[in-house]
C-alpha cells in the first residue's frame, strides 16, 4: 500500500470511530492511534490533517455530499461510505496542498472498496465525480470572471 493511501486508511478509521461514538476521543488518543501504525512523522501529520480539515468542515462537506447524493440522507449512508466521501470532498474542495482529483477519486473507491460492500466503491466514485466535476466547473468560471475583468477595456 502506497505511503499515503495508508495514512488515508488510518485517517479514514480515526474518522469512523469518531461518527459512530458520541463521546470525543482525547486528542493524545487520537495522535497516538495514527502514530501506532504510521512510522513516518510527515504521513502522522497527513493523516491528522485529514482527520482536523474532515471536522472542521464536516457541515458544509456534508451539505455537498446530501446536495450531490440525490434521493440519500447521510443518515442512510453506511458509515464507512460517509465518511470515505467526507474525506474525499474535504481533499477535493479544501485541502491546502490538494492532490490531482483523479488520485482523490481512485483513492477514496479503494478505501470503499476495502471498508464497504459490494456497491460501495460506485457510490463513492459517483457522488465523488460528481463533486469533482463541479468543483473543476466553479474554477473554470471565476478563471473566465478573472480574463473579462483583467482584459483591456477600449
Amino acid at each position: 500500500m502506497a505511503r499515503r493511501s495508508r495514512a488515508r486508511e488510518v485517517a479514514l478509521q480515526l474518522l469512523y470511530q469518531a461518527d459512530q461514538n458520541a463521546v470525543p476521543v482525547p486528542r493524545k488518543a487520537v495522535e497516538r492511534f495514527a502514530r501506532d501504525r504510521l512510522t513516518d512523522p510527515d504521513l502522522v501529520a497527513f493523516a491528522l490533517a485529514l482527520v482536523d480539515g474532515v471536522t472542521a468542515h464536516k457541515k458544509e462537506i456534508d451539505a455537498v455530499i446530501v446536495g450531490t447524493a440525490e434521493n440519500w440522507r447521510l443518515s442512510r449512508m453506511l458509515p464507512s461510505d460517509r465518511n470515505v466521501l467526507r474525506l474525499g470532498t474535504y481533499e477535493l474542495l479544501h485541502a491546502p496542498d490538494p492532490s490531482p482529483p483523479a488520485v482523490v477519486i481512485d483513492e477514496a473507491i479503494e478505501l470503499a472498496r476495502r471498508y464497504g460492500t459490494a456497491d460501495s466503491s460506485g457510490f463513492v466514485n459517483g457522488i465523488l465525480d460528481k463533486i469533482a466535476r463541479g468543483r473543476s466547473e466553479e474554477r473554470g468560471a471565476r478563471s473566465e470572471k478573472k480574463t473579462e475583468e483583467e482584459a483591456p477595456r477600449g
